[in-house]
């Protein structure tokens, strides 16, 4: 297909590489010096001052097609029209006479609700990522191709801050009317990803599509469960399941038809990775995979996991296909099961409850874990941390949206949904609390994917309005129920209330959330 860039406002390039293969970008990538290569293969990059997305640099162009849709605030910053166009045009000056790598490829393995995307790069390393985190079109798919929206990212590009309105050189923009993204200043190649997201989070809900910042997974017999959970809570080791096929570890759509990815590839954490532990993600590094801030000894081409001197995000990014039990094409029928993921710190969350449809959408909308105590001086108990539908950094509309079409696909589905607490029992953490056995775990979430668990009789816990299971296959019948565990039970019920009364302070900031939704929720 021809490419006329100079419709982008991109007049004359060195030269323009569309569509190469992964293996031909990572050569080019080796030839330009922006990375080294592993002794698995991988293409390994350091990604400089921003080692991780940049969530103050990210804005939205008022615009007043969306103004009115658009959940303004400290996640999505309004920014000028004529600001945007400003950057946009000295960017596109400053990729003048450069070498430019574009990839056309698609958001959403399902058909019906996929958009054609379209990156332009400055560097071969990052077209490199995207055309593997993306779904790759066939030789067909590629002739016809019409891209919806466009991506370009300049690292080289510096935004001034007093000129520009920004915060700092690197800026995340998204312009809806213009249907097209800018990523100045950061080589981080988590943002291109994200920005993507950002973006099928406004248009697959105007589908009636749910999106989700989830992983998924499908068993033999076509049963799928989506999976979510905030960083450290299990996500993807719960979900790599060796039973059931990988569907997706990070962004999927759930429509009326079933679920399906809205990527082609992968995007794992590598700090402490080992092959014992995590072996489907250590064997995705290999050639073709792009391998961020990860320290490798110059001379053996050895990968450090556990260094943490350039940052605790160390990245690796791979197409799905490395993955030995991927679901391909990434679609799946509708889930019956629906399990939210949390680690709760303070040890006092029941380890497996069922929620009713309400209580789910009250728990998705809260996006609820903790994090550890210790980690600065005078902080001696556990920090909740509450983040948005399990997503809040990628969501343009308003939470009650996407919770009402999380009620929508539960009331359409007749899914079942399950909090899981993958963090601490028998007492806080550092106060005589103990990490959730993964053992435990794993039987937990296996008695909600085969049906086992709704065989148990439950009870209603009084504080956090759940019900929880009386027994679990594999489980110990007294780890089920949190307050046991404890030794002084007037102190879990302290701790307990506190937590609930968290809940409840932190809902009070989303407007228009239905009534039963609140009342749905834990009790102080």
């Amino acid at each position: 297909m021809s490419l006329d860039l100079k419709k982008l406002g991109i007049i004359e390039s060195k030269a323009v590489y569309h569509n190469l293969p992964a293996s031909r970008l990572t050569e080019l990538a080796l030839a330009r010096g922006e990375g080294k290569l592993s002794n698995t293969g991988a293409l390994v990059v350091k990604t400089g001052k921003y080692t991780g997305r940049s969530p103050e640099d990210r804005f939205v162009v008022d615009e007043p097609s969306i103004h009115d849709e658009i959940a303004w605030g400290k996640i999505n910053v309004p920014i000028s029209g004529e600001k945007f166009d400003s950057i946009y045009k000295r960017m596109c000056a400053y990729l003048q006479g450069r070498d430019i790598f574009v990839f056309d490829g698609f958001a959403g393995a399902d058909k019906k609700y996929r958009i054609g995307v379209r990156v332009v790069n400055e560097l071969a390393s990052q077209n490199m990522f995207i055309h593997q985190l993306l779904v790759r079109p066939t030789e067909d798919e590629f002739a016809n191709f019409q891209e919806d929206f466009t991506i370009i990212a300049a690292p080289g590009f510096k935004c001034i801050p007093e000129v520009d309105g920004v915060n700092s050189e690197a800026a995340i923009i998204i312009s809806f009317e213009k249907k097209m993204v800018i990523v100045a200043g950061s080589q981080y190649a988590g943002e291109i990803k994200k920005s993507v997201f950002s973006v099928m989070n406004y248009i697959l809900p105007k589908a009636g599509v749910f999106s989700m910042h989830c992983s998924a997974n499908v068993g033999a017999n076509g049963d799928s469960a989506v999976f979510f959970g905030l960083s450290g809570t299990g996500k993807t080791t719960l979900s790599a399941d060796p039973n059931r096929n990988l569907i997706g570890d990070d962004e999927h759509g759930w429509s009326d038809e079933g679920i399906f990815n809205i990527e082609g590839g992968c995007y794992a954490k590598c700090i402490n990775l080992s092959k014992e532990h995590e072996p489907e993600i250590y064997g995705a590094i290999k050639f073709g995979a792009l391998v961020e801030n990860v320290v490798m000894d110059d001379e053996t081409r050895e990968f450090d996991f556990a260094d943490d001197s350039l940052t605790e995000n160390s990245r690796v990014g791979y197409p799905v296909e490395y993955i030995s039990n991927a679901q391909i094409p990434g679609v799946a029928g509708t889930p019956q099961t629906v399990i939210f993921l949390t680690a709760d710190a303070f040890g006092v969350l029941p380890p497996v409850s069922k929620l009713t449809r309400e209580a789910a959408m009250y728990h998705y909308v809260s996006g609820y874990t903790a994090k550890l105590a210790g980690t600065e001086r005078g902080v001696t108990e556990p920090q909740a941390t509450f983040s948005t539908c399990f997503g809040e950094p990628f969501l343009p509309l308003p939470a009650a949206r996407y919770a009402e079409l999380l009620g929508d696909k539960i009331d359409k589905s007749g899914a079942n949904v399950y909090l899981v607490n993958t963090g601490w029992s028998g007492g806080s953490y550092g106060k005589g609390g103990k990490r959730m056995s993964l053992p435990y775990t794993r039987a937990m979430v296996t008695a909600c994917l085969n049906g086992d668990l709704e065989k148990s009789e439950f009870e209603l816990d009084p504080i956090f309005n759940v019900s929880v299971p009386t027994t679990c296959p594999g489980v110990p019948d007294e780890v089920l129920a949190p307050k046991k565990t404890w030794s002084d039970a007037a102190a879990y019920d302290e701790t307990a209330k506190k937590l609930a009364g968290l809940f409840q302070k932190n809902f009070t900031k989303y407007e228009k959330m239905d009534a039963a939704v609140i009342e749905a929720g834990p009790k102080a």
